[in-house]
């Protein structure tokens, strides 16, 4: 089998190259991201693996199943980028990578929380020009403070325990819970309870068009003043211009985001001898209390393994034709 991956960096080539000795499909990478304007590179390949910012739209997966591709393999959880439809009419199989470390992105979710709250990326900045002076520094206590978790799949649940580890008070929202969570102490509650107590909300859940906008000048009107928002899954479950707005109005004390709506044209790049013509990114790092990391959350290297690891096997499972341990790895 011919595999041709799309925003691939070196650090892919390493990892699915290792993860490979075991299958020997040929792999074949390119850096751009996947769109119409790049399927004159696609020749002779059995199976495309896109990234979350790859287009896998009608248009597109209808140009790739002409060019006799039959698998997509996404190298991530979320497949909001692919129109499903448009695949089962196509007859191409889809697959993704269900769970690879949850905990990596929760450890990065955290980290962003205490980054905010304690200011360490302010202190290191300010220690090495030899300022000492702790003015501006001060932070809050974990410790009893409430923390609202919507969305208690693998990430929110890895999420909600290390939460819980710092003895905070942790509510929770799903549309399904999770009983070993609720037997650790964790309090399953309505959406408008969860962002109304909280004093800090970490999204952890799935873009769909229910959770579009998840976060909306009406949901922030409902939470805490100064509270603290965390997004390390999908960029499109903040209303960004209405979050900007709760900054301005200081409704919003913090906020942390690994994921933007917008960032498929950003995140991924080296951009820092360019001039970026989004206006509304840079308003958000212009804050001296917002937190911008480049979609670095499932950065690890156990992570990276796992992913390398999950997407070829699923690619060989389609070629056998076998039966998937994990279904939840099989979108068509």
């Amino acid at each position: 089998m011919k595999i041709t991956f799309f925003s691939s960096k070196p650090y892919d080539k390493e990892f699915f190259d290792k993860a490979n000795r075991q299958f020997n499909f040929e792999l074949d990478y390119f850096e751009t991201h996947l769109g119409p304007h790049v399927l004159n590179l696609i020749e002779n390949t059995d199976a495309v693996c896109a990234f979350v910012n790859d287009k896998l739209d009608a248009e597109v997966l209808e140009s790739l199943a002409k060019k006799g591709v039959k698998y997509i393999a996404l190298r991530c959880a979320g497949f909001n980028n692919v129109d499903l439809d448009a695949a089962k009419r196509l007859g191409l199989r889809v697959s993704r990578v269900p769970a690879y470390s949850p905990e990596a992105v929760a450890e990065h979710a955290m980290a962003m929380i205490l980054t905010l709250n304690r200011k360490t990326h302010k202190a290191y900045n300010r220690v090495r020009e030899q300022n000492f002076a702790l003015n501006g520094l001060m932070g809050f206590n974990l410790y009893q403070k409430t923390i609202g978790v919507i969305g208690t799949g693998n990430i929110g649940a890895a999420f909600a325990k290390i939460a819980k580890g710092f003895g905070a008070r942790v509510l929770a929202y799903d549309i399904s819970e999770n009983q070993e969570l609720k037997q650790l102490g964790i309090e399953y509650v309505s959406q408008e309870q969860l962002l109304s107590e909280s004093d800090i909300v970490s999204l952890h859940c799935p873009l769909m068009e229910s959770t579009h906008h998840l976060i909306n000048e009406d949901s922030i009107q409902k939470m805490k003043q100064n509270v603290m928002i965390i997004n390390t899954s999908r960029g499109g479950l903040i209303d960004t211009k209405a979050v900007i707005h709760g900054l301005k109005s200081k409704h919003i004390g913090y906020l942390g985001i690994d994921v933007y709506e917008q960032e498929e044209k950003l995140f991924f790049r080296d951009l820092s001898h360019t001039i970026i013509e989004d206006d509304t990114i840079q308003r958000l790092m212009s804050f001296p209390n917002v937190l911008v990391t480049a979609h670095q959350a499932f950065f690890t290297r156990e992570a990276l393994e796992q992913i390398a690891n999950s997407t070829l096997s699923s690619l060989s499972h389609f070629e056998k034709n076998e039966e998937f341990i994990n279904q939840n790895a099989v979108l068509l």
